[in-house]
């Protein structure tokens, strides 16, 4: 090639150009060297330099690099912080590499088996299953040199049959520069046509190395040095497989100790941030859940958070401390689109061992910052709308109730939301659409913004008060506008005033007698801790501190935080069987001479395969004077929640029923079935007739 151009140097100079041709011949020796300087010693063509460092997945200065790479089995997203690889085209996550750490993922699991979508889900009548929502195909969204988003999608088809939920599911993940970690979100879609189905459960999973994530925190005052996988494996099952005794763990420090994943659970208005720490490097993994809009059932809904394995999850539909009516149940032909997320999987490290709890803090500063920029302007699907793309409803809700104020009272720290239209409440048990919430100020005003355009009905529970409220009419969101609200006014259930009450009327039974558990089955995270209903076998302890008769309250005498046990449950006769019990609650009455009805508001806390029975001044009466009949499947008692859904029952009290002096009701919990059948009251109070 050399002598090429020497040869075509010296033909060149004994002729005679002008100019324009000088012009012409130098331009060709340009692209002739060019193409000589791309080839190598052999001929072959050498990719250029700079062709080479796009296709580059480490970052030099602010040079674009791709963050894309791709093999037959694996696709990879490096940012130059954080590597991400995975599955192809299943979308699974099998590899997360940062700061020297080649997995934080635990290596030990199957590749399917680290980070993964997954869905619990049934055909009515029939037995459930899980499907792992594995991608068919895979695209890039988008790439820029700022960021990319990309794609694994499962289309049904009824050739499958029972093989794959009826379900169409898009996995994005996004991932960008200088930021320490990634987003996920999926958009879920049945199209018309597509058979009936129930689906309970959707979440995602991260598996993390055991050997590596030892610290777990989920709030300020929930966080420690967790047992392991393994110490789990050799402890003891107890009632349930998911509670274990600890008999032989790797630390000594936990021997004696019960672990159980839902003693970590949260309500998703404070589920927000929560993972894991490996001290040595000190690196963090956490999941930051910036809003609850895709989440179900409303601001109370109670859900798994992380727990041993080291277990990191993100919860969207679940029926736990609920039951199967929050599940989803659709009709045959049903058509339906949701996107859940993003979430944001937010990794960091300090610079020693010793600094590790500043992760934590950390990690709190990122979702403050998660939370600024919600709605995000960054995701490629259309079904996820950036802020002007949405609407906000404002408002100020008083309370009027003249029994205890003649003038109206301010909603104080009042929970407002829309959600589904429905009934009053109809929103714990909803679980198909959106909902959004926010706490009113003192003064009850209230400002739920970026909600995405629909049609809503607004619902409110005030602290303090019983029942719940909505508006008379149905809102309409509309991109860009905010409604203003004239002053709303909830009138709670009420029919005459206050005799006597017991409780606070907070959706929870917390305010009463939460017992020490069993010195041979604690969890000494919740010792002398305000959570301590989160210990396991309270419910067995009702029989202990009730040992020969039935609980006892006597207005005046009694006061309920320490005399009214926090759960109406079954006593234990032994051998697997249960009785049913009966509370008295013993009062004085002045009747004065209104012949008017009385009423007895029951508000309930949770209920778990129960029947209340409600007899005045007779305890054998039969039928009951009321009875709630067999209600809830929350299961909040054995999942150490201290609610599940709220009940409420004004209970009519016939005048004759009652007597001058001495009165008793009995509470009869009937059903007995097994040792977690029972309820837990949030309120009881029993108003006089009504007056003028």
């Amino acid at each position: 090639m050399e002598l090429l151009f020497c040869l075509c140097i010296h033909g060149l100079l004994k002729m005679s150009f002008n100019l324009k041709q000088w012009s012409w011949v130098l331009g060709s020796f340009a692209m002739l060297a060019l193409f000589s300087l791309s080839r190598d010693d052999h001929g072959s063509v050498r990719t250029p330099p700079v062709r080479r460092e796009l296709r580059s997945v480490s970052r030099r200065d602010n040079t674009y690099n791709q963050m894309l790479s791709k093999t037959d089995n694996q696709v990879v997203l490096n940012n130059g912080l954080v590597q991400l690889t995975f599955s192809y085209p299943g979308g699974d996550v099998i590899g997360i590499k940062y700061k020297g750490i080649d997995n934080l993922l635990d290596i030990k699991n199957q590749p399917s088996n680290r980070g993964y979508w997954d869905l619990v889900w049934n055909k009515p009548g029939e037995k459930g299953g899980v499907d792992k929502l594995q991608g068919t195909r895979f695209k890039v969204v988008r790439e820029t040199s700022d960021q990319i988003e990309i794609s694994f999608t499962k289309t049904y088809s009824r050739s499958l049959g029972n093989a794959s939920v009826p379900l169409n599911v898009d996995k994005r993940y996004i991932m960008q520069r200088g930021r320490s970690g990634f987003y996920a979100y999926s958009i879920f879609e049945r199209l018309k046509g597509m058979p009936e189905v129930d689906m309970d459960q959707i979440r995602i999973v991260y598996k993390l190395q055991q050997d590596k994530f030892r610290y777990m925190a989920i709030s300020d005052d929930r966080k420690r040095v967790m047992p392991t996988a393994d110490d789990r494996a050799n402890g003891l099952p107890l009632a349930y497989p998911e509670a274990v005794l600890l008999t032989n763990p790797s630390n000594p420090d936990f021997r004696g100790e019960v672990d159980d994943k839902y003693q970590y659970s949260s309500e998703d208005k404070d589920n927000k941030v929560h993972g894991w720490i490996c001290k040595d490097p000190a690196v963090g993994f956490w999941i930051i859940t910036p809003s609850d809009e895709f989440r179900t059932a409303g601001p109370f809904k109670q859900d798994l958070t992380s727990h041993v394995g080291p277990t990191a999850l993100s919860m969207f539909v679940s029926t736990h401390y609920a039951g199967k009516e929050v599940g989803m149940t659709f009709q045959d032909g049903e058509a339906w689109r949701k996107v859940f997320g993003p979430v944001f999987i937010h990794l960091n490290s300090a610079p020693s061992s010793n600094e590790y709890l500043t992760l934590w803090e950390n990690a709190k500063e990122q979702l403050v910052e998660e939370m600024q920029r919600w709605p995000y302007n960054f995701t490629q699907s259309k079904d996820f709308l950036s802020s002007d793309q949405r609407g906000s409803v404002a408002g100020q809700l008083l309370v009027r109730d003249r029994y205890r104020n003649k003038r109206l009272i301010w909603a104080s720290s009042a929970y407002v939301g829309l959600a589904a239209p429905g009934n009053a409440g109809s929103w714990q048990k909803e679980s198909k659409g959106y909902q959004f919430w926010t706490e009113a100020n003192k003064q009850g005003y209230f400002l739920i913004k970026d909600v995405r355009p629909g049609n809503y009905s607004l619902y409110a529970t005030v602290p303090g008060f019983i029942g719940d409220y909505k508006y008379e009419a149905n809102i309409t969101i509309e991109p860009g506008k905010e409604i203003n609200l004239a002053d709303l006014t909830y009138e709670p259930p009420r029919n005459g005033p206050t005799l006597w009450e017991i409780g606070i009327p907070d959706r929870s039974a917390a305010e009463f007698n939460v017992p020490d558990p069993s010195p041979t089955l604690m969890n000494q995270l919740y010792t002398n801790h305000t959570d301590k209903f989160r210990q396991y076998g309270l419910w067995e302890r009702y029989s202990d501190l009730y040992p020969n008769h039935d609980l006892i309250y006597t207005v005046g005498t009694d006061n309920y935080p320490d005399d009214w046990f926090f759960a109406h449950v079954t006593r234990n006769k032994g051998n697997q069987t249960y009785e049913p019990t009966t509370w008295q609650i013993r009062f004085q009455l002045n009747k004065g001479a209104n012949p008017g009805n009385y009423t007895l508001q029951l508000a309930l806390a949770s209920a778990t395969n129960a029947e209340v029975q409600v007899r005045v001044n007779d305890w054998s009466a039969n039928p009951p004077h009321f009875t709630t009949g067999l209600i809830g499947k929350d299961n909040a008692i054995a999942r150490h929640g201290i609610h599940g859904l709220y009940w409420l029952f004004s209970v009519g009290l016939r005048n004759d029923r009652l007597q001058e002096g001495n009165n008793t009701i009995y509470l009869t919990q009937s059903r007995h079935k097994t040792t977690f059948d029972g309820i837990m009251y949030d309120y009881l109070r029993l108003e006089g007739p009504p007056q003028e």
